[in-house]
C-alpha cells in the first residue's frame, strides 16, 4: 500500500511563495508519474501539474504555467511543486498523486492520493 504526505502549505501574502512536497511510503514511486490538483472552496478539484517518473513529460495547467514549477527526487521518494508570485486565487487544497501513466492531466489515471495540504493566499 502506498501512502502519499503533503507538507509545506500555509498562509502566504499575495505574490509570496510555497513550496510543497509530497512524500510517498509503502514503496517506491520512481516508476510513477506523479501529479498535483488542487480543490478550492465550492469548486471541483482541478488538475495543476504532472511530470513522468523520468521527470520529463511535464505540464501544467495555464492558470499556472511561468509560475509554478514541479519536480522530483526519486531517491528521496519525492515530488516538490514549487510555488512562485502566488495569487489569492490559488488558494486551495492542493493534492498529489501517483499514476501509472505519464502526461494525465485527469483525475481518474491516478490511482494514490494523498490527504493534501492547505495553501491560502491573502490579498
Amino acid at each position: 500500500q502506498v501512502q502519499l504526505v503533503e507538507s509545506g502549505g500555509g498562509l502566504v501574502q499575495a505574490g509570496g511563495s510555497l513550496r510543497l512536497s509530497c512524500a510517498a511510503s509503502g514503496r517506491t514511486l520512481s516508476r510513477n508519474a506523479m501529479g498535483w490538483f488542487r480543490q478550492a472552496p465550492g469548486k471541483e478539484r482541478e488538475f495543476v501539474a504532472t511530470i513522468a517518473w523520468s521527470g520529463g513529460s511535464i505540464y501544467y495547467t495555464d492558470s499556472v504555467k511561468g509560475r509554478f514549477t514541479i519536480s522530483r527526487n526519486n531517491a528521496k521518494n519525492t515530488v516538490y511543486l514549487q510555488m512562485n508570485s502566488l495569487k489569492p486565487e490559488d488558494t486551495a487544497v492542493y493534492y498529489c498523486a501517483a499514476s501509472n501513466l505519464n502526461g494525465r492531466t485527469d483525475e481518474g489515471a491516478y490511482g494514490y492520493w494523498g490527504q493534501g495540504t492547505q495553501v491560502t493566499v491573502s490579498s
